[in-house]
């Protein structure tokens, strides 16, 4: 390899220099959203990364009497226990299923309502619409199962329809193959009015002036829905698709907890149910860590995985 000229010398260390000194001058620039940055910073320091020292114990036979350090090491016997073991397909399958319904019908549903309230023009209406949809969504978790116990009970609304329509009642948090549309369905109830503020306000970024072109070559509202506003809104669809792959393997543990019994844990038990289970119910430690662990593994594969995919296919990408 030739060696640098002193010209090249001189640029290879001055552009580390450059960057620190406008890393500086942009700090003192925007010093006061750098602080209100600083509790965000925070946060994550103290409530995601330093939590991962305790990772540790997945591969240990932890004690608390002992400590982490001083507990004795397991190497991955944890983790071969959780493959070989009884509920290893049945929380995978359950998790990934009821992730993969999540994606198939809860993520379009922000979209389609953002798309229809966008086509609104009476504005009383449309705020009504929003502020309806939104409410759920700041509504406690425990409330909200708490209605939907009451509501898909024998004695439930959602009953009384059904013997309306002439059907017969039956409890749906009791029936092993309903649990998952309700899990799904309550889901979008609860999440698609907020859903939608995002993508509503990625359409206001819609330059006008291509509906105006658009109506004056004659596009109808199809049209431009499918040639204008789709494609404005996509990189942001894109986006918090790769964010929802990456997450497919979070099924909120605290849903599942409050809505599934031991009659339905064939179709609702999911590896965070399970880790809840196991390991604050049972008091084993390790080897909840280290299924907590393997999970966080194959969500961050599935992150890395989709913005591969979508960067090769669409040029969009978080990174």
């Amino acid at each position: 390899m030739p060696a640098l000229t002193n010209v090249e010398n001189s640029a290879v260390y001055a552009a580390p220099k450059r960057r620190k000194a406008g890393l500086i001058l942009d700090i003192r620039k925007n010093k006061l959203l750098y602080v209100m940055l600083l509790p965000v910073i925070l946060f994550y320091i103290l409530f995601h990364y330093t939590p991962m020292y305790g990772a540790i114990i997945a591969f240990k036979d932890f004690s608390p009497r002992l400590g982490i350090m001083g507990s004795d090491w397991a190497g991955l016997e944890h983790f071969k226990t959780f493959f070989t073991g009884a509920y290893f397909g049945r929380t995978i399958k359950n998790t990934l299923l009821i992730s993969f319904y999540q994606l198939l019908f809860g993520f379009p549903a922000p979209i389609i309502l953002a798309l229809l309230l966008n086509e609104v023009k009476h504005s009383l209406f449309k705020r009504t619409v929003q502020t309806i949809t939104y409410m759920p969504h700041f509504i406690s978790l425990v409330v909200i199962c708490g209605i939907i116990k009451d509501f898909t009970s024998s004695e439930g609304v959602i009953n009384d329809l059904i013997v309306w329509l002439g059907g017969t009642r039956m409890t749906f948090l009791l029936e092993p193959g309903l649990f998952r549309p309700v899990y799904v369905i309550s889901g979008i109830w609860q999440n698609i009015g907020w859903g939608t503020i995002i993508y509503l306000a990625a359409l206001t970024g819609i330059d006008m002036e291509q509906y105006e072109a658009a109506r004056i070559d004659g596009a109808g509202r199809w049209k431009q829905l499918t040639n204008i506003t789709i494609p404005g809104i996509m990189p942001t669809i894109v986006i918090l698709l790769i964010l929802e792959v990456g997450r497919m393997m979070n099924v909120g543990f605290e849903k599942i907890i409050l809505l599934y019994n031991p009659s339905t844990y064939e179709t609702a038990d999911v590896v965070s149910s399970y880790v809840y289970r196991v390991g604050l119910q049972d008091f084993n430690y390790s080897f909840s860590s280290a299924v907590g662990l393997f999970n966080s593994v194959v969500n961050f594969t599935l992150l890395i995985f989709s913005n591969w995919m979508s960067r090769k296919l669409n040029d969009t990408s978080l990174w």
